[in-house]
């Protein structure tokens, strides 16, 4: 069965998601709950549909960027929509800048994405005066206090009488919930581009933010649930995807940007009255701030590595078949995998070229696409052979030893050793930017480095 190696680049984009409810992407799609320490969305679903189905939960979702943590997502929102629920996901990175997020804009993106994705639903209400009145304020204020010309701009959208450098920002007489999101979004599109109108966006709702979740609560959530259930629906699920992705920055007043979203101010992210489930920096599970955290949510969901051996060294063969059929899905998704298996060679010289692959990803669902994508780069041929597979890991090497300092080097070598992290920034540092990878076992975690460094020079000091 030839392989058309443009088809085939496609499909192993490593910067795709997969959305489960798509028949194509569907096929794509590797269940890897039996060697990741249990089925980690399943345990969110039952939380929600059957423990708490009337009452909201907030559930925190973490693991390394990369990992699969979206592709679970999209198949945990696929799962709670067959249970009746109506679910918003969105990817917060699409409305936030990672450098600078505050609970404000986390508030004002989720009362966004909820309302706009509301609006799909005919004739569906939300009146909501006090929020659009505190939002109408917000926008008085703007107008009157910085000079925000060509900022809020939002093109033909009429949405109300209060100009703000010419543009329209504010809200029409209507009480379509479309009108709300886009007034919101009125907000906060152009903010994300400009630290100024950050800064003072969040100066003015800052001292408000009770006002504002409570506004949320009772004039968009509820109200919505309601119509909701009238409608059928169980309830709401609100799925915030990629807070994880928010960087490790420090903020003016000293506080790490991670530990004050989601320590700090995470009663306000808790205090939503609909589901709500974050994905968070896996980062803080190895912080002094773990206890502070465990204060105000239920322990975090982690999705470890795939694992593709063992903590001894010994290999794990169900979880190196697995990453070995999520990688030929890409090339023979109709087939079943036995015959992906029969039609390996129109990729792969051999079996052990696929299965290097796997061992230099470390069981990282990301790492193995990108590794892969550039393999094909190299070779701009098929099937696959060992020698650029070298070339492109020696490259990829390459760029992840100019990363580390030689205190980190020391680190990673006490990780070979130990197979454990501590609760240090340095290791912190190291899972923030994937040099070390989580794995389970029997529930219990362990770690190493990545495969792509273990024969680095510095390695062996």
């Amino acid at each position: 069965m030839p392989i058309d190696i443009s088809q085939f680049a496609k499909a192993i984009d490593p910067s795709r998601t997969l959305v489960v409810s798509d028949p194509d992407d569907r096929e794509y799609y590797i269940d890897f709950a039996s060697v990741r320490g249990g089925a980690i969305v399943e345990k969110v679903r039952n939380r929600i549909a059957k423990l708490s189905p009337d009452d909201p939960t907030c559930s925190l979702f973490s693991g390394h960027i990369g990992c699969g943590k979206s592709t679970e997502l999209q198949n945990l929102k696929e799962q709670l929509e067959a249970e009746g629920f109506f679910v918003v996901y969105f990817a917060s990175t699409d409305d936030l800048e990672v450098s600078d997020v505050d609970i404000i804009d986390v508030l004002l993106v989720i009362a966004k994405q909820i309302s706009e994705q509301l609006d799909a639903l005919d004739a569906l209400e939300i009146p909501a005066p006090g929020l659009r009145g505190l939002l109408k304020r917000t926008a008085d204020i703007l107008n009157t206090e910085i000079d925000v010309s060509g900022k809020l701009g939002v093109g033909d959208v009429k949405i109300g009488d209060v100009k703000v450098g010419g543009a329209q920002v504010g809200f029409d007489t209507g009480k379509r919930a479309v009108t709300l999101g886009a007034g919101i979004g009125s907000l906060t599109v152009k903010a994300k581009g400009d630290a100024g109108l950050r800064a003072k966006l969040n100066q003015y709702l800052g001292p408000q933010k009770i006002e504002l979740l409570n506004a949320i609560n009772a004039e968009l959530l509820e109200p919505a649930i309601a119509q909701l259930k009238a409608r059928g629906y169980r309830g709401l699920v609100a799925i915030v995807d990629n807070l994880d992705r928010i960087d490790r920055s420090i903020k003016a007043f000293g506080k790490g940007q991670q530990e004050y979203l989601f320590v700090d101010q995470g009663s306000y992210l808790n205090e939503l009255n609909c589901h709500t489930i974050y994905t968070m920096p896996l980062s803080l599970m190895f912080s002094n701030s773990l206890g502070n955290l465990l204060q105000v949510f239920k322990p975090p969901y982690v999705l470890p590595m795939v694992g593709i051996r063992h903590k001894d060294g010994a290999d794990c063969p169900e979880g190196l078949e697995l990453m070995k059929q999520m990688v030929l899905a890409r090339a023979f998704p109709k087939l079943s995998p036995e015959e992906r298996r029969a039609n390996l060679g129109e990729v792969f010289e051999d079996e052990a070229c696929l299965e290097a692959l796997c061992r230099y990803s470390g069981g990282h669902v990301r790492d193995v696409l990108s590794l892969l994508s550039q393999w094909v780069e190299e070779e701009m041929d098929l099937p696959l052979t060992m020698e650029s597979l070298e070339y492109a890991v020696a490259d990829r090497g390459n760029i992840l030893r100019l990363q580390i300092s030689s205190e980190e080097w020391a680190l990673l070598r006490e990780v070979r050793e130990t197979k454990q992290v501590r609760d240090a920034e340095g290791f912190q540092q190291l899972i923030h930017t994937r040099m070390v990878f989580e794995y389970k076992e029997g529930r219990r975690s362990w770690f190493d480095i990545n495969p792509i460094l273990a024969d680095a020079e510095e390695l062996q000091a």
